[in-house]
């Protein structure tokens, strides 16, 4: 009966964790379909004058962020039967991958307030307004880019524990692994100024896709849960 029991909320944290990683990938995505106006010419006005879009698009940030943080605490009682080291690092690199995108929205916020003020100022100070705004704008570039290397770290060793442990199918965690290496190499690129190589997510994008997927329908693979489960010899 015990075993059942751990079997079900084993099947329940796979169907949770496939949700969430859902909703980290889809909930960026639709923030990006309201907060189009931060980049436009006219954004010190653009920004205010589309208040609610940009607040929906800070919720949709703060849902990532939420998803981001809570994967690592579902996946961390099963991985760390495998490799608790390894299993301690996933959390730790989810938690600072989400710590961007949290300085992220408070930027996108704060550029919000900033427009307020430019809308509402009598006789505004252009050149001040425009440089703090370049300030936040450059904060989101950056912390955009720089979320790429705990991203990549958390890819790999969630792979890397999925492809020793065969939680799931080996040529899954695979491509894991070989799209974390190409989000490593397209963040080293970007700091240098390289803008163009974002089809170097081409592989992580449908493979986490399809992860969700698996873990949703047929869940971790019951033998390696089993094995988990099996005392030591020592």
């Amino acid at each position: 009966m015990e075993k059942i029991v751990k079997m079900d909320s084993t099947r329940k944290a796979a169907m949770i964790v496939g949700i969430l990683f859902i909703i980290a990938t889809v909930a960026p995505i639709v923030s990006g379909l309201f907060i189009g106006s931060i980049y436009e010419a006219d954004y010190l006005t653009a920004v205010s004058a589309n208040e609610n879009q940009v607040l929906i698009g800070a919720f949709l940030w703060m849902v990532m962020i939420a998803a981001i943080v809570s994967i690592p605490i579902f996946m961390f009682p099963i991985l760390k039967k495998h490799n608790e080291s390894l299993a301690l690092g996933y959390v730790g690199a989810r938690i600072f991958e989400g710590l961007f995108p949290a300085l992220n929205t408070i930027s996108l916020l704060s550029l919000l307030s900033l427009s307020r003020e430019f809308v509402n100022a009598t006789a505004p100070v252009t050149s001040y307004f425009q440089i703090s705004g370049a300030l936040l704008q450059s904060t989101m570039d950056w912390g955009s880019i720089l979320m790429g290397f705990p991203f990549a770290l958390g890819v790999l060793t969630f792979n890397y524990l999925l492809y020793k442990s065969g939680l799931v199918p080996r040529w899954l965690s695979i491509l894991g692994l070989i799209g974390g290496a190409l989000v490593l190499a397209e963040t080293t690129i970007s700091l240098f100024g390289i803008s163009s190589l974002e089809f170097l997510y081409i592989v992580i994008a449908p493979q986490e896709m399809i992860l969700a997927g698996w873990l949703i329908v047929k869940g971790f693979n019951s033998s390696a849960i089993a094995q988990s489960e099996k005392p030591e010899i020592k």
